[in-house]
């Protein structure tokens, strides 16, 4: 039986954090497109990791369960990377939601229930979240602790008043962050660990997607005036989800990483501002 690294979300930023951390592990990399997981799959094993690819729906309660069933067969779960998820410009308001809050609440759900002790998982979030308004304490709680089946039935979520893509990402990936800190209680009485990284326009297909969509003039805004004056890497990301699944972050849980490279520094004391 090996260590089993768990992949949700065969993209780019996934991919760089699990080739950090699985060397001499065994992978599982799941995707919504068993095509997507095969090719992300191929080039890896070229690289020396064993991998095996699965395909999961984070959306449907049976289909991470089927995830989970699988990947426990192969061994302990000692890690898990979820980077699945779609962007304003790619989905609605509703699937947004459905898909980057619900499921991820529910991976980490259906994974805290599993994850062997010392073991360790990474969300991929966004900087999206720490530019949402502040929300009420209550709204706060409710995020962080709702029961999953129950999440999307809350009243600041409903259709009348969530009628922008941008808006309910930014509300799920906030939401991913509170999840993240009331699930790091329930892992660590497993002896586990979980935090979030929130990114900023990291180049990948969905990146690219973005600065050519709707919003590609503001996106390439934020580039040109943050601090950095570039898009990020996925290898960048990856260094922190090394840290963070790894020994050196041993003391770190219930934490939101947000890597940037200065967008919501300008965006709230820069020239973003404006």
């Amino acid at each position: 039986m090996s260590d089993i690294i768990v992949v949700i979300g065969a993209g780019s930023i996934g991919q760089a954090i699990a080739r950090r951390v699985s060397a001499g592990k065994h992978v599982v990399l799941a995707d919504l497109r068993i095509e997507n997981a095969e090719a992300a799959a191929e080039v890896m094993r070229d690289a020396g990791f064993a991998v095996s690819t699965a395909t999961v729906d984070v959306s449907s309660r049976e289909s991470v369960q089927a995830l989970v069933t699988e990947a426990t067969s192969f061994g302990d779960i000692t890690g898990l990377i979820h980077a699945a998820g779609v962007s304003p410009s790619q989905a609605s308001p509703a699937t947004i939601l459905t898909v980057d809050l619900y499921g991820t609440a529910l991976v980490l759900e259906k994974f805290g229930d599993v994850i062997a002790p010392g073991g360790s998982g990474v969300v991929i979030a966004s900087q999206s979240g720490h530019r949402l308004g502040a929300l009420t304490q209550e709204q706060n709680s409710a995020l962080a602790t709702t029961p999953v089946e129950e999440l999307l039935t809350l009243p600041f979520l409903q259709p009348s008043k969530v009628t922008d893509s941008l808006n309910a990402y930014q509300l799920a990936k906030r939401g991913n962050s509170l999840r993240v800190m009331a699930e790091a209680v329930r892992w660590g009485k497993r002896g586990a660990r979980i935090n979030t990284i929130s990114p900023g326009i990291i180049f990948t297909p969905l990146a690219r997607d973005e600065l050519t969509g709707p919003r590609g003039e503001g996106y390439r805004r934020m580039i040109d005036l943050c601090p950095a004056g570039r898009g990020g890497t996925p290898d960048e990301v990856g260094t922190v989800g090394a840290l963070l699944l790894g020994p050196d972050g041993a003391f770190i849980t219930g934490s939101d990483f947000l890597m940037d490279g200065g967008v919501t520094a300008s965006y709230f004391y820069g020239e973003l501002a404006e």
